[in-house]
């Protein structure tokens, strides 16, 4: 149950951030309005846009779950982000529906789970007072459950085929992993027990555009193309841990890796920078998924600092361009102060990168004792992140942990995070 502490933080928490969104679109409204009097041919571009972004880790919701709008803990999902009201997210760990996978159907085309999730869900007020949610969703292919065909765990076995995995519980909860399912999982080229597993799903206000024509993913991209790639090595000193054989086809994302620019009502493209690197954790003395952890953020540090090794799933080579406008976002799975991450690669993006404008990290809305402020998993890690570049002002952010009323515990092991950013109109041509 809520207290009655939550209860009041939660409300003087939502009327404040109304009021600050309220106060900023009224600020930009004005703006617009007098250069519309200047200029009447730029008044749709000519002001500041404010806009809510939010990253949430909705802990491995599946097809199943999402087909009929009656699952509880993924309407209680919905009723989180209803709260939120966000112009962008970004789900982690959302099945992508694929031929083989658990629920897919023949006569359905892949990758609609995150349209199952806004029309069965998020469409739905899901408690009084709240307002249904539209929104536009991009989704595509995860390195997670696509088997390998080697050992890349190194236990005698290659393991292609996946048990049939435990459902979901009475209320919702995720089904437990299976020791078959993680045999299978640690010889994919991501974990995940079966196919498309723990994947993303990007959903975007519809007043705001998704150029999907110049989307580009990075899912394909072999780890060894990267300069200094921190390739795991045998413990005993042996040599690398995988194979020459393994290394040309060995994927650097452990889900994938994607740039979704998407244009603003204002004028302005601003490209979401999206992934979910592998967490540190479960790992061996080599380190293969801690130096993949690494490796999966220091991506992003590349690509936004003009790197020419990047080579996207099409072919096309490149870093971002100089000067464009980003949002990197996701579970990143490694915090800048504690844990087990190889070489701390949060603190080296957030403190080395001069194109990236974070401000202070996010706070939570309630405590939660054990946690710190600025802890957004339940397993006391700063893991989840919403990082602007530079040109974009960061007025507001949070770590949203107030459960939903009734409910017995948040509905995830991660709490969204949030950032009220002003993304700016376009330059003058």
């Amino acid at each position: 149950m809520i207290s009655a502490t939550q209860g009041n933080l939660w409300s003087i928490g939502r009327v404040a951030s109304a009021l600050a969104m309220l106060i900023l679109n009224t600020c930009f409204s004005a703006a617009a309005a007098q250069q519309a009097q200047r200029n009447p041919d730029r008044a749709a571009s000519a002001a500041p846009m404010a806009i809510r972004v939010v990253t949430f880790n909705v802990e491995d919701i599946r097809t199943e779950d999402l087909r009929d709008g009656s699952q509880p803990r993924v309407r209680q999902i919905a009723e989180v982000i209803q709260r939120l009201q966000p112009t962008v997210i970004l789900l982690n760990e959302i099945a992508y529906d694929q031929p083989g996978a658990p629920g897919f159907r023949a006569n359905e085309p892949p990758g609609q789970n995150g349209r199952r999730f806004v029309e069965n869900y998020l469409m739905t007020p899901q408690a009084e007072g709240l307002s249904a949610l539209e929104y536009n969703v991009f989704m595509a292919p995860s390195n997670t459950g696509i088997p390998s065909g080697f050992d890349l765990n190194k236990d005698g076995r290659v393991v292609t085929e996946f048990p049939p995995p435990p459902g979901s519980g009475p209320n919702g909860e995720p089904g437990e992993q299976t020791d078959g399912g993680r045999a299978f999982g640690e010889d994919c080229w991501g974990f995940g027990t079966f196919p498309g597993q723990y994947a993303m799903a990007l959903l975007v206000d519809p007043r705001c555009e998704i150029l999907i024509d110049q989307v580009r993913t990075f899912r394909l991209l072999p780890w060894e193309y990267m300069p200094g790639a921190a390739l795991p090595q045998n413990p005993e000193g042996s040599g690398s841990w995988y194979s020459e054989e393994e290394l040309k086809y060995f994927r650097l994302s452990s889900k994938s890796h994607w740039d979704v620019p998407v244009r603003m009502p204002n004028g302005s493209v601003v490209h979401f920078l999206c992934s979910h690197p592998t967490p540190p954790a479960f790992d061996g003395p080599e380190r293969r998924n801690a130096r993949r952890n690494y490796d999966e953020i220091r991506f992003w540090a590349d690509y936004i600092e003009g790197a020419q090794w990047i080579v996207d799933d099409h072919g096309v080579s490149g870093p971002l361009e100089r000067g464009e406008l980003f949002v990197i976002l996701g579970d990143l799975n490694a915090d800048p102060e504690k844990g087990t991450a190889y070489r701390n690669p949060m603190k080296e993006l957030l403190f080395a990168s001069r194109r990236l404008n974070p401000g202070p990290a996010p706070v939570a809305d309630i405590d939660i004792p054990g946690l710190s402020p600025t802890d957004t998993a339940s397993w006391k890690r700063r893991v989840d992140y919403v990082l602007p570049s530079q040109g974009i002002t960061t007025t507001r952010s949070g770590v949203w942990r107030t459960p939903p009323p009734g409910a017995k515990g948040f509905p995830s092991d991660h709490f969204p995070v949030w950032a009220d950013l002003v993304v700016p109109p376009p330059p003058t041509r």
